[in-house]
């Protein structure tokens, strides 16, 4: 299969200011988590820069790869954790905590083992779902009233199995190609939500099925 992300050409870099949102995608650090389930908020995000245009996510702050954008018509910092999944709140938290962002003005975008591949969920608020990153992020927070994407990796095949080895284990080249349309569908409405759409993106996309 040819390599998802070699498919678009880079912008130049963005024009300055303060970032007024966080774009954070959650996942793994390492090559070996490269495209397991837990990495689609990872892989969803790196589709996304390279659609829209936007600067690679070099920078290492606040405990993340970050890069700053123009988005949705908004200022913002995008964010790829680079504590394991586990802990991304810590990172989030440095982030809003330096730049004074609220909660509702940062957007997560997560693997969702609730939804099969070819799915995707937006959502105002709400817990997290058994979600472990979504988890580190409310507690870090103590908040659960932020945005966020969700998209279906599918569900355990069977009770007895692992949820950790399920999570952690590589993306099935027959789920690569819904996966793939979804990142696209990702990319469309993250540009929604921060400029105040959210309604229209979930109508959009939550019915969305590849």
């Amino acid at each position: 299969m040819a390599n998802w992300f070699d498919l678009f050409g880079r912008s130049a870099a963005p024009s300055g200011g303060a970032p007024e949102y966080l774009v954070v995608g959650l996942g793994n650090p390492g090559k070996e988590y490269v495209y397991t389930r837990h990495n689609a908020g990872f892989l969803a995000m790196d589709y996304m820069t390279e659609k829209l245009r936007l600067p690679d996510l070099r920078a290492l702050k606040f405990k993340a790869l970050t890069a700053a954008a123009d988005l949705g018509g908004k200022r913002v910092l995008l964010m790829k954790p680079q504590t394991y999944m586990n802990a991304s709140g810590e990172a989030v938290k440095e982030a809003a905590d330096f730049y004074k962002i609220p909660p509702e003005r940062i957007l997560l975008i997560s693997d969702d083992v609730a939804q099969e591949p070819g799915r995707m969920r937006i959502r105002r608020s709400g817990s997290d779902g058994g979600q472990k990153g979504l988890r580190s992020v409310i507690e870090h927070l103590h908040s659960d009233a932020f945005p966020r994407i969700r998209i279906g990796v599918g569900a355990k095949p069977h009770p007895d199995w692992d949820m950790a080895d399920w999570v952690l284990g590589k993306i099935p080249e027959a789920d690569r190609e819904k996966m793939f349309s979804i990142f696209g569908c990702v990319a469309e409405a993250v540009p929604m939500v921060l400029d105040g759409r959210i309604d229209d993106a979930m109508g959009k996309f939550n019915g969305v099925k590849f």
